[in-house]
């Protein structure tokens, strides 16, 4: 006969059992994995900068501003007209003849109408010299000047002056009417040819006077009339400065208008 315990413990043991099971395969109070852990952030150095300072953008290109006053530029063939506005910076002057130990007296303006020489003291020379270029050769030169005092002075030009030297060719007339055509060396002048011509206006007038100097040829002008050609087979003067000659002689008041100097090639 069997005894009812042993049933009984089997059903007990049997519980026991399968709650292990159960048990084991609940992972029983071991902790729940956890996800992996971000790796550290490593914080890196901001970009380098250039040394370099770029220009910035280019601005918008502005007008150019007007001067006070104009700036002349000197050129070698050009018309001064002489006036209030006129830069006489390019130029300069000296004088000769028994005058010039005191020219004290002696007075060059500028007008509105022109360049105005007042001599106030007789036999005084007065050279008036356009200083920006000093090696002319070949040119010809135009002076329009306009006589206000005493008609007894003279109106001349020059071409292929050498100021260290003393050298120069000279047209000049007179305010009378005659002519003299001159070659200066060491300050002394010759004559080299003279005449009279009735194309000179005399008085309170405006006159035109001409000269060109090619090669070894003198050709002179007064008033647009040719006078005469001369050709210098002497004292050949190879190039030089230009310019203009106002002379006082043995009356006063002697006062010439300039209103303009031409420089032009042949």
């Amino acid at each position: 006969m069997r005894s009812p315990a042993r049933p009984f413990l089997f059903l007990v043991f049997f519980v026991l059992i399968v709650s292990l099971a159960c048990s084991a395969l609940s992972g029983g109070d071991t902790p729940a994995p956890q996800p992996p852990t971000e790796a550290p952030s490593i914080q890196l150095p901001p970009a380098t900068q250039p040394s370099i300072q770029l220009p910035p953008p280019t601005a918008e290109p502005q007008q150019p501003q007007p001067t006070s006053a104009l700036v002349d530029v000197p050129q070698d063939f050009f018309k001064e007209e002489f006036n209030t506005n006129s830069n006489l910076g390019n130029w300069s002057y000296f004088t000769m003849g028994e005058g010039s130990k005191d020219d004290s007296k002696l007075s060059v303006e500028s007008r509105d109408d022109g360049l105005l020489f007042d001599l106030g003291t007789l036999d005084l020379y007065v050279y008036y010299l356009y200083e920006a270029q000093l090696f002319y050769k070949d040119t010809t030169v135009t002076l329009v000047a306009e006589n206000q005092g005493v008609n007894n002075n003279n109106v001349s030009l020059v071409c292929r002056l050498n100021y260290d030297k003393g050298e120069w060719y000279e047209y000049s007339f007179e305010s009378g009417g005659v002519w003299y055509l001159y070659s200066v060396s060491s300050f002394a002048y010759k004559r080299m040819d003279n005449g009279g011509s009735n194309a000179l206006r005399q008085g309170l007038a405006v006159n035109e006077y001409g000269m060109t100097c090619e090669g070894n040829t003198i050709t002179l002008y007064i008033n647009g009339q040719k006078l005469k050609t001369y050709t210098d087979n002497k004292n050949f003067f190879n190039e030089g400065q230009v310019g203009f000659n106002i002379s006082s002689l043995n009356v006063l008041p002697v006062t010439v208008n300039v209103k303009s100097f031409e420089i032009s090639q042949p």
